[in-house]
């Protein structure tokens, strides 16, 4: 079920291509290549869990969050492509600081290295409430769905035992919608843009 589901991503791949057919946004495509290629990564660590698979796994995850990040400070908050790049580098010292922080979260705990992004998202939501309404609650939608999706990874071992199929394919499926999601967010947000500034 957890190899299957990953499918999901692909299909959120497909959908968030379908939207972009018309659009020569290069961060956008990059992020469905990259949603895609989580799913394969995925797949291939839950029928081979190998460490080869388990970096194929992790690696376009992160590639993913290095990629948005960039693309939100410098699309969402206007920073140049250089403080943008700074951010993301920023990234690294921030996550290493918090997420033994949360390690420290009855059930979520498990989920430590999630939870960094899940806040991170919520601030740049939060910041862009002001200026760029639509945005801003698209993102603090992405986070409520990412919660709801870590809850239901974090639940999946202490409820093995009453749940035999386990929650882990729950993860999966909101994952990819949430990813879905938050490229439709970034397209939106560029069309806005291009709209005003033409």
């Amino acid at each position: 079920i957890n190899a299957l589901t990953n499918a999901a991503f692909l299909f959120a791949a497909g959908i968030m291509a379908y939207r972009l057919r018309d659009d020569t946004l290069p961060i956008a495509w990059g992020l469905v290549f990259i949603l895609a290629g989580i799913g394969v990564g995925s797949f291939l660590f839950h029928t081979h869990a190998q460490s080869w698979s388990a970096l194929a796994d992790v690696g376009a995850i992160a590639l993913f969050i290095l990629l948005y990040l960039f693309a939100a400070s410098r699309d969402y908050l206007g920073f140049s492509p250089l403080w943008a790049g700074a951010s993301v580098l920023a990234f690294f010292p921030y996550a290493a600081l918090v997420t033994p922080l949360f390690e420290q979260v009855p059930i979520l705990g498990v989920s430590s290295s999630y939870l960094p992004v899940a806040l991170l998202i919520a601030v740049y939501g939060v910041i862009l409430l002001r200026k760029h309404p639509q945005t801003g609650r698209g993102l603090l939608i992405g986070v409520a769905i990412l919660m709801v999706s870590i809850t239901l990874r974090s639940l999946d071992e202490p409820l093995c035992a009453q749940i035999p199929i386990g929650t882990h394919f729950a993860w999966h499926i909101l994952n990819a919608i949430m990813l879905g999601w938050m490229i439709e967010v970034y397209r939106r947000h560029m069309l806005a843009r291009s709209i005003l500034q033409g």
